[in-house]
């Protein structure tokens, strides 16, 4: 399992959700990174295909595997203990992010192993609410994320 190790052990989490916003992963989470850079995982996409709350007036951030494409995030170096703690934080009761070794690479080129979190999805993708869309874009132009994905995002139409 890739949370096995030391509690004190350094690993790369890689964030595309809303704990690209520092107002959810440093505020509300209490997450305080060792390091973060700009990142993306190759060979993934993003999808909203999660079921939120409200019940289908929402759709989470999820990424799933797909040739070709491409995700962009931000990279953290956290210790294992929390990892642990953020990964006990995600999700909602009938679903739950669980942690996947993707390998990723930062703004300069540099790949590394990292942490993200996954979850079993529905077949179709659903729409994110707009507070949680808004989350998302909002932490894309804090982190400096490109400005096509910037756009990618601006372009997710909003639940209604």
């Amino acid at each position: 399992m890739p949370l096995d190790g030391k509690p004190g052990d350094e690993v790369w989490y890689f964030a595309f959700g809303a704990n690209l916003n520092d107002d959810v992963f440093r505020t509300r989470r209490n997450m305080q990174p060792l390091e973060w850079r700009v990142g993306q995982v190759v060979g993934y996409r993003l999808r909203f295909n999660l079921e939120g709350r409200p019940k289908g007036r929402a759709a989470p951030a999820n990424i799933a595997p797909q040739p070709g494409d491409e995700v962009w995030g931000v990279l953290y170096r956290l210790t294992r203990r929390d990892m642990l703690r953020l990964n006990a934080s995600e999700g909602v009761p009938g679903w739950r992010y669980y942690p996947a070794l993707v390998q990723a690479s930062d703004r300069d080129g540099h790949k590394m192993n990292a942490l993200t979190l996954i979850a079993d999805g529905q077949a179709q993708d659903g729409n994110p609410s707009l507070r949680y869309i808004t989350l998302l874009r909002d932490g894309a132009r804090q982190h400096g994320l490109p400005p096509r994905w910037i756009d990618k995002l601006d372009q997710v139409v909003a639940a209604e």
